[in-house]
Parts: structure tokens; sequence; C-alpha cells
């Protein structure tokens, strides 16, 4: 339910943005899911975890999930393109190993878990069931997905190749595979979108970050109600 004081907020804000902007916020809305979601797990090098930010910006993919074990997370403005400022983030860095705790949460909110990986019992990605509600697991660069993640994942999922190379750049597989499963998914009776209440909390996020010294326009508004 949204609360009528926040209603209040937004109608006070709302005027500092141009029509423009915040019908643009309404469109992006309109295509961002939590059906799908995506689990970085100990990358290190920030133009990959960057381009897949950017990626899942690109698809409609509204939460990332990001493991530190071994490797702390950096985003590169450069390649990311400040996609980072319209998602939303969950990190696991508190312990040595992280791992445990992303798979935890992920299946307590009703994913599946996909590792992509040329795995034997692989499902070919133009095969993959969209229906479910699924979490896909992007490894560290060289190794790729740990044992703990592989022998707790729902399934695994790996791109056709034809050519002499048997692998692809972390960045590029997420890529391909998050447009294909968005793709399908956005021409399927599937219920993807988010709900009135996200849509209505995240746009007002939205223009929060969007309007300057939102901080003294917010205590000036509270304080006056």
């Amino acid at each position: 339910m949204i609360k009528k004081e926040d209603i209040d907020y937004y109608n006070h804000i709302a005027p500092m943005l141009s029509d423009r902007r915040k019908d643009l916020f309404d469109v992006i809305l309109s295509q961002r899911t939590r059906h799908f979601t995506v689990i970085l797990e100990d990358l290190y090098q920030k133009h990959n975890t960057s381009a897949i930010v950017r990626s899942c910006d690109v698809f409609g993919i509204q939460d990332v999930h990001i493991i530190e074990n071994k490797y702390k997370s950096y985003m590169s403005n450069q390649v990311g393109k400040g996609s980072q400022k319209w998602l939303d983030f969950s990190r696991y860095r508190k312990k040595q190993i992280n791992t445990q705790d992303c798979i935890d949460t992920i299946k307590n909110q009703g994913y599946q878990l996909i590792v992509t990986s040329p795995h034997n019992d692989s499902c070919l990605l133009q095969n993959f069931d969209i229906t479910k509600k699924s979490a896909f697991v992007f490894g560290v660069e060289k190794t790729g997905v740990s044992e703990m993640m592989m022998s707790q994942a729902d399934g695994f999922l790996k791109i056709p190749m034809v050519g002499f190379t048997e692998s692809l750049n972390v960045s590029v597989a997420a890529a391909i595979t998050l447009q294909s499963v968005t793709e399908r998914m956005r021409n399927s009776n599937v219920h993807w979108q988010l709900s009135e209440k996200d849509i209505f909390y995240k746009k007002l996020e939205w223009m929060e970050k969007t309007i300057k010294s939102i901080k003294k326009v917010k205590e000036r508004y509270y304080k006056g109600n």
C-alpha cells in the first residue's frame, strides 16, 4: 500500500522536474523487472562489473547481487555510463566467504539459481524456461563460478558456440543471456512488471536523485509538515 504522506511528498517535489523527465521515468519503469536478477560472484575487473551492470540497465533488470570474497567490486563510470545510479544493489562482503549468504537470500526470495556454464547438464539459452523467477550467476574471470555455487544451482545455462573458442568474456556472456531471456519474457504471458507500489517508490527515489539539494528540500518539507 502506498502511504498518503508519501503521495503528498511526491506531489510536492514533482513540479521540480520537467514533464519530459517524469515521462521518461514512467517509460523506463514500465519495462523494469524483478522476474530476473543477476548475481556477480567475486568479479575483480571493474570494466566487466561495470559492463554487466550497464547491460542490466539496458535490458531492464532492476536488482544486482554482488558477492565479494577475495575481491572488492568497483564500478567504472566510463564503462557503466552512470547506469549504477538507477539500479538496486545487494552486496555480500561481511564474511571471508559470502556466497552462501547470497544463495540463501536469493532462494528465500523465490528465485531459482541458474549458473551460466558449459556444464554437461546445461540448457541451451534459446531453450531456457523464462516463466520461472531466475537469478543468473556470472563467476570470477578465468575460473568461473565457485563450487559452492555450482553445488546448489537449480540449473545450468550455456550459450551456443560454433567457433574454435569455447568461452566468452563474462560481460559479453551476460549481455547475450539477458537480451535473450528478457526479450522472450516480454513477449510471454508472464507477469514480469514491477508492482504499482514498486513503481511509485522507485520513481520517487529517481526523482530525488535528479533534484539538486534534495536534502535541503526534504528538510524544509518535513519541517513544515
